[in-house]
C-alpha cells in the first residue's frame, strides 16, 4: 500500500512538471493559445502552483490578453509578495492595458503602475528589467501626473550602475525622447563601443536617420554588418540607399546579398529586396533593369499597390 501510494503521488507530480515542460516550451515556440488552454486546466487543478500561475500569466500576455495576465500576476503579487520579478510582471501588464483604454481609465491605473515598478526596483536592486521600464515610465508620463525627466535620469544611473551597455542605451533614449539628437547620439556611440550589439548599432542608425544623415547611417550598420554579419542588415542599407539616393552601387551590393542569402527567418520579403534593387535601377535611368526587378518583385506579390505603383513609373522612364 505504502508502495502505491508513493508510485501515485509521484506520477503526479512528474505529470505536472510535464505540463509545466511543455508550456514553457509552446511559449517559446510562440503558441501562446496552446500554453493558455494547458495552464489554464493545470492552475485549476493546482491552485497553488505559482509558476503555472505564472505561466498562464506570460500565455495571455503574448495574446495582448492584459485583464488574464493582470489577474494572474496579482495572485502572484499576494501569494508571494516580496518576489521583484511578480511585481515587475503585473506592473507591465497594468502598462499594457492602459495603453489600450481610453484616457480617463488610463489615468485610474497608472498610479498602481507606477508602484508595482518602483516596488520591483526597490525589492530588487539589480533587476534590469525594472529600472528600464520606470526610465520609460516617467520619461512618456505628462508632467502632471508624475512625468520626470529628472527621475528617469536616476533610473538610467542605476541602470549603468549594473550595466554600463543599459545605462547608455537609457540615457540615449531618454535624450532622444527630449529630442537633444546630438546628446542622445553620443550615448549610443558609448553603447556601440561598450557593448557593440545590434541594438546598439540600430540606435545610433535611428539617431542619424532622424537628423536626416543616410551617409552615417550607412557607415554605421556597413560596420555593424563587418561585425555581425546580419542578412537584415544586408537589406536596411540597401532600402536606405535607394530612398535616399546616395551609395547606389554599395546599396545594389547589399540587396543582391540579401536576396542570396535569403531564409524562411527573415521578415522582409525577397519581394521587397527586388522592389529596391528597381529603385535604384530607375535612380541610374536604367529602365530595362528597373522593369526586371519590379516584375520580380510583383511576381512574388502581385497584389502590392507600391509596386504596380513603381512599375507605372518606372514605364515612364
Amino acid at each position: 500500500m505504502k508502495f502505491f501510494i508513493y508510485f501515485f503521488f509521484f506520477s503526479l507530480v512528474a505529470a505536472g512538471q510535464t505540463d509545466i515542460q511543455k508550456a514553457k516550451q509552446f511559449l517559446t515556440d510562440k503558441q501562446f493559445s496552446k500554453a493558455e488552454s494547458l495552464m489554464n486546466n493545470y492552475v485549476k487543478d493546482n491552485p497553488n502552483n505559482l509558476t503555472g500561475i505564472e505561466l498562464l500569466g506570460d500565455a495571455y500576455g503574448h495574446q495582448k490578453k492584459w485583464d488574464g495576465a493582470i489577474e494572474n500576476y496579482k495572485k502572484l503579487v499576494d501569494a508571494s509578495p516580496k518576489t521583484a520579478n511578480y511585481h515587475y510582471k503585473y506592473g507591465g501588464a497594468l502598462g499594457m492595458k492602459a495603453l489600450s483604454v481610453n484616457k480617463m481609465k488610463a489615468l485610474s491605473i497608472i498610479g498602481d503602475v507606477k508602484q508595482a515598478f518602483i516596488t520591483a526596483a526597490n525589492l530588487d536592486p539589480e533587476h534590469i528589467e525594472t529600472r528600464w521600464a520606470l526610465v520609460e515610465l516617467y520619461m512618456q508620463l505628462p508632467g502632471i501626473i508624475g512625468g520626470s525627466m529628472s527621475k528617469s535620469l536616476k533610473y538610467a544611473d542605476e541602470l549603468q550602475n549594473l550595466s554600463k551597455v543599459d545605462g547608455f542605451l537609457a540615457k540615449g533614449y531618454i535624450y532622444q525622447y527630449d529630442n537633444d539628437l546630438k546628446t542622445a547620439e553620443n550615448y549610443f556611440k558609448l553603447a556601440v563601443m561598450e557593448g557593440g550589439s545590434l541594438v546598439c548599432y540600430e540606435k545610433l542608425t535611428n539617431i542619424y536617420e532622424a537628423q536626416k544623415r543616410p551617409d552615417k547611417a550607412i557607415a554605421n550598420m556597413e560596420e555593424a554588418q563587418n561585425k555581425h554579419d546580419s542578412n537584415s542588415l544586408n537589406y536596411q542599407i540597401g532600402k536606405m540607399a535607394a530612398e535616399y539616393n546616395i551609395e547606389l552601387v554599395k546599396g545594389e551590393k547589399y540587396l543582391r546579398n540579401y536576396i542570396t542569402n535569403y531564409s524562411v527567418k527573415d521578415e522582409v520579403s525577397k519581394g521587397w529586396a527586388n522592389y529596391r534593387l528597381a529603385q535604384i535601377y530607375k535612380l541610374k535611368n536604367n529602365k530595362a533593369d528597373a522593369l526586371k526587378y519590379i516584375e520580380l518583385a510583383i511576381a512574388e506579390l502581385p497584389k502590392n499597390e507600391v509596386f504596380q505603383s513603381e512599375k507605372t513609373v518606372i514605364r515612364k522612364l
